[in-house]
């Protein structure tokens, strides 16, 4: 079965950096495109980040533009997230997910649009 970990998130303070992580297993990972998502409670999952499979075309929510950065380590099956000047207001249960589709653009900022998805890490920025 496909199987995708994260891990790295934890409490920093504003303005701290963190570097989540998310390992793959059971898959053909250069097949598949990746996307980070995060929810906060009382609150629908959204769109961070995402990756191409070859990784040479990233996609950002506009509010984390600048700020955080992905990538991906095809020979080691896992995809990056880094952040920094992290705010408050990035405070969520942080996913990674993947799908295998081809499909580029907007079409990776869609939940809906993923098969496969990790139990998430929190991230929590206090003031």
């Amino acid at each position: 079965q496909v199987l995708l970990v994260e891990s790295g998130g934890g409490l920093v303070q504003a303005g701290g950096s963190l570097r989540l992580s998310c390992a793959a297993s059971g898959l053909t990972f250069s097949m598949y495109a990746m996307g980070w998502f995060r929810q906060a409670p009382g609150k629908e999952r959204e769109f961070v980040a995402a990756i191409s499979r070859n990784g040479r075309i990233t996609y950002y929510k506009e509010a984390v533009k600048g700020r955080f950065t992905i990538s991906r380590d095809n020979a080691r099956n896992t995809v990056f997230l880094q952040m920094i000047s992290l705010k408050p207001e990035d405070t969520a249960v942080y996913y990674c997910a993947a799908t295998q589709s081809a499909s580029v653009g907007v079409y990776y900022t869609s939940v809906h649009n993923y098969d496969t998805w990790g139990q998430g890490t929190q991230v929590t920025v206090s003031s």
